[in-house]
């Protein structure tokens, strides 16, 4: 009973992807037991951040935002901590929610203590960022390099731990090849994930560099620098060609051409839908046109 008591409280996202394990236990405090798997208010000068934890930036605006509402309703979800020799904790997740509590002037916070080795807290602190989808792309492909090195995990059983598609994982992982300031164009959010992906297949660093000036400097969408790293890499890009018109339009368009005086313009889908267009000179041939058309 104890036991599926503790999974429901570590949250169903996390304990989906990661297994506990009963004989890995990192505390040596033989009173352990009687704490782990309990939610309690601890001392917020006995947790100690977590060094695994792959966010590097905090919004400041928004920290004092939550400040506020946990000072107006307190902290509504605990934190994750492990438990550490004698009264020392280590913070597992939820570091906002601990520095915008320790912003106001909190002396404690509620928290969910578990025992965990250093390759879990990895893994944790790792995955519930991940999931969270709270992370920059760069931060989300440093966080799967750092599974794949440091615990040693192929792309696919990485894949499946953090559930993923295998090519999901490989296309954050590429991004990691671009050049730091494009990287760090993605991680300020003057690039997207679009934008980087388009130009990994770009080799040369000066080409990644103008193409990014050019996207700042013009705006480019994602669409428009793929079309601009296709020029660069394989020349001019051919147009697509048109549909051709069906033979039941082609037998009629000079018939609705003498009819309005203009020579008419029909595109056809791969639908089979299409869209005529009539042009006109001046006012006096729109009110021409709209007459006929009356």
């Amino acid at each position: 009973m104890a036991k599926a008591t503790k999974k429901q409280a570590l949250g169903r996202g996390l304990s989906a992807l990661l297994q506990e394990s009963s004989s890995i236990n990192s505390a040596s405090d033989k009173n352990a037991d009687k704490v782990v798997g309990s939610i309690i208010e601890i001392e917020i000068e006995s947790i100690d951040v977590n060094p695994y934890q792959p966010r590097t930036y905090f919004d400041e605006e928004a920290l004092r935002e939550l400040a506020s509402s946990i000072k107006e309703l307190g902290v509504i979800q605990p934190i994750t901590v492990r438990k550490l020799d004698g009264n020392k904790f280590q913070l597992v997740s939820g570091e906002r929610r601990f520095r915008a509590s320790k912003l106001i002037g909190n002396t404690t916070i509620p928290a969910y203590i578990r025992i965990a080795n250093d390759q879990e807290m990895l893994e944790m602190a790792l995955v519930e960022n991940i999931q969270r989808k709270n992370l920059d792309p760069i931060e989300v492909a440093l966080s799967y390099q750092r599974l794949i090195d440091e615990i040693q995990l192929t792309q696919e059983e990485l894949s499946t731990r953090v559930g993923k598609k295998r090519s999901t994982v490989t296309n954050y992982l590429r991004l990691l090849k671009l050049d730091p300031i494009l990287q760090t164009g993605m991680r300020d959010g003057f690039i997207s994930m679009g934008h980087g992906r388009a130009m990994i297949n770009v080799e040369n660093t000066e080409d990644q560099l103008a193409i990014y000036e050019k996207i700042l400097r013009e705006k480019l969408s994602v669409r428009q620098t793929e079309d601009l790293v296709k020029t660069l890499r394989f020349g001019k890009t051919p147009k697509p060609k048109k549909k051709p018109v069906p033979t039941y339009i082609k037998n009629s368009i000079k018939d609705i051409s003498d009819y309005f005086g203009h020579k008419i313009d029909v595109t056809v889908s791969n639908t089979g839908k299409g869209k005529i267009s009539i042009p006109f000179h001046s006012e006096e041939d729109f009110n021409r046109i709209k007459n006929l058309l009356k």
